[in-house]
């Protein structure tokens, strides 16, 4: 891949939603791409369309980062390449929908290799290289649950928890260079999430409460470029937000509950 004035951005979970939204906004504005998700095809067709529409370079790999080892063969396979990545966006993750002693574990330790350690892999090794040039951003993506619970999905939000922190943690240790860190944290948002997580009974999901996944991509792209620490995306998640800070955790969780829990079961307790 060619060099680009503006950087080559690397984006996880770029098929779709807000992974593929912030891909958009990269090739808008100029840059080139790395994108990864596990369809070879369908990357492969977003990245010709980038290509066409904006006149970027964008190279799709196909990675399961679910699997162990995948998010370090990644990154061997970009360096191999002899490509520089100006931007990382850690975007891919998943969730499980239920009552926790009743999920399938299985597929909840997957999502935590998903959701953390595919994440944590990937930000150590690129942010290695980006403070050896002292230069760089990642962008991380927390949510709106990563300061609240989240019954229902405990381990997902539980996820979010340890990004945002992680994130904040290494944001002060690196504050001295020229290389940031931005947790962006979206509400529910109208994406393909709630259907993998088989969430779509969800109170939330039913009353059609979620935001458009382009508002989301363009906040988290625009507040990744100012080098924001973080950002709430969405005028009604940052009320939420704020309302979670001076709340006692008990009521907290169970407004969360409430959002969360299955309609008719909402229905059933009035």
């Amino acid at each position: 891949m060619k060099g680009s004035s503006k950087g080559t951005a690397l984006i996880t979970g770029a098929s779709s939603g807000i992974g593929y939204e912030i891909a958009k906004c990269f090739a808008e504005e100029g840059h080139n791409l790395i994108l990864v998700a596990r369809s070879q095809s369908e990357l492969r067709a977003i990245a010709d369309d980038f290509e066409a529409r904006y006149g970027v370079q964008a190279m799709p790999i196909a990675k399961d980062l679910f699997a162990r080892g995948a998010a370090e063969e990644l990154y061997q396979e970009i360096k191999e390449a002899g490509i520089t990545v100006n931007f990382l966006v850690n975007d891919a993750g998943q969730g499980v929908y239920g009552k926790f002693a009743e999920t399938d574990l299985t597929q909840e330790l997957d999502i935590i290799q998903l959701n953390v350690v595919s994440l944590v892999v990937l930000t150590k090794l690129f942010l290695r290289d980006m403070l050896k040039r002292n230069e760089g951003r990642i962008l991380q993506l927390a949510s709106i649950v990563s300061r609240e619970p989240a019954p229902y999905a405990a381990v997902y939000s539980g996820t979010k928890a340890f990004i945002y922190n992680f994130s904040h943690s290494i944001s002060e240790e690196i504050a001295n260079t020229n290389v940031t860190m931005t947790a962006l944290r979206p509400g529910a948002t109208d994406t393909d999430f709630f259907r993998k997580a088989k969430m779509e009974d969800a109170t939330i999901v039913q009353e059609g409460k979620l935001g458009p996944a382009d508002k989301v991509a363009r906040d988290g792209y625009e507040a990744l470029m100012r080098g924001d620490r973080e950002v709430v995306s969405g005028i009604p998640n940052k009320i939420q937000d704020l309302i979670g800070n001076v709340l006692p955790e008990k009521t907290v969780a169970k407004r969360s509950k409430k959002m969360h829990q299955p309609k008719h079961e909402e229905e059933e307790a009035e």
